[in-house]
């Protein structure tokens, strides 16, 4: 009786098991899967897609502050490259001409093609839509095949499938295929569709702020006011002292002469360091990216993959290659090369 009374009967084993599980549905296909009450996160056997039931919708505020922000960085950084420009041509054109007809004639094209170059790639990261996910059927049975949503997840943002190469930006209020980060300077994000833009632009930039450093300082050599300085203090001085009370006199005397240089000179004075300090900030910019791109890896990727610790990617000077599209020009100048030497040699 005993034996008999402590083992369960087959309604309550039906009970314990039914309250185990739950049913629910998969969001990409529509098919029924029974779980255990404590999967919370799940992965659909014939579609492929994930579901997250943990995982739920944030109120999206300040979004209309973001782009207000975002088109208040793109204002600036739009004035303030013009400004460069037209005020780099009035203060250093001048001086450029006085030395040399064919000088002048050289620099002009070099800051007509910088400027072109800068501007065009600026405007093709800015205004380009940064990349959009492909998209694809999902949420019945008969149009899903067979892992057609593998590793997708659903965005409760758009509310539609998410592959796993995309990313979910609130700023821009929608999913950005290959995300890099968003940029508030551009005033977009970064993507799989104005990476090459945006790396392009890098590069531009800091080739002019480069340029324009070079030139600003070169004509303000040649308009800087004479300055003049004492030597009668250095007597008697020796050794470290005299070298430091010499770079005091220059320093000073420097000064002095700034204080009579016209608006050209203290334009010129502004854009150097304008220029320097900018040519820096891209610079580090410019080899972060650079670095991502030797690894496989985006700015968002290298994130996750530090966090969950995963396996580094394949680090080679071919991610390098592929994502600046000069394999296929370098096969190509191979093949012709070796044809036109097999040409020579019969």
């Amino acid at each position: 009786m005993a034996s008999s009374s402590s083992s369960p009967s087959p309604e309550e084993q039906c009970g314990a098991e039914v309250s185990d599980n739950y049913e629910t549905t998969c969001w990409g296909c529509g098919l029924r899967v029974m779980l255990p009450s404590c999967a919370s996160i799940f992965k659909c056997g014939w579609c492929g897609a994930i579901t997250d039931h943990n995982k739920k919708k944030r109120d999206e505020k300040c979004v209309g502050w973001r782009l207000l922000r975002d088109r208040c960085f793109l204002s600036v950084v739009l004035v303030f490259m013009f400004f460069v420009i037209f005020g780099g041509v009035w203060a250093v054109y001048p001086v450029v001409f006085s030395v040399s007809l064919l000088w002048g004639i050289f620099h002009s094209i070099i800051t007509t093609i910088l400027s072109i170059a800068t501007l065009s790639f600026f405007s093709l990261a800015a205004f380009r839509c940064a990349g959009t996910p492909p998209n694809i059927l999902w949420g019945s049975y008969p149009t899903v095949g067979k892992g057609d949503l593998e590793n997708y997840t659903f965005c409760q943002y758009c509310l539609k499938p998410k592959s796993p190469r995309a990313h979910h930006c609130r700023s821009c209020g929608k999913c950005i295929l290959d995300m890099d980060h968003h940029c508030p300077f551009i005033g977009n994000c970064v993507g799989a569709a104005n990476h090459y833009s945006f790396m392009c632009f890098l590069i531009s930039a800091v080739v002019s702020t480069i340029y324009v450093s070079i030139m600003s300082a070169y004509a303000s050599l040649h308009i800087w006011p004479p300055s003049s300085y004492s030597l009668g203090r250095l007597k008697g001085l020796t050794g470290r002292d005299l070298a430091w009370r010499l770079l005091n006199e220059i320093f000073i005397a420097f000064l002095r002469s700034a204080l009579f240089l016209s608006s050209r000179g203290l334009l010129l004075v502004y854009l150097f360091i304008a220029s320097v300090s900018l040519q820096i900030g891209l610079s580090v910019l410019l080899w972060q990216q650079l670095s991502f791109i030797y690894q496989g890896k985006t700015f968002l990727s290298n994130l996750s993959s530090q966090a969950d610790n995963d396996e580094e990617e394949k680090k080679d000077c071919q991610n390098l290659v592929r994502f600046f599209g000069l394999q296929h020009s370098v096969s190509r100048f191979l093949s012709y090369f070796r044809v036109t030497r097999k040409r020579h040699d019969t």
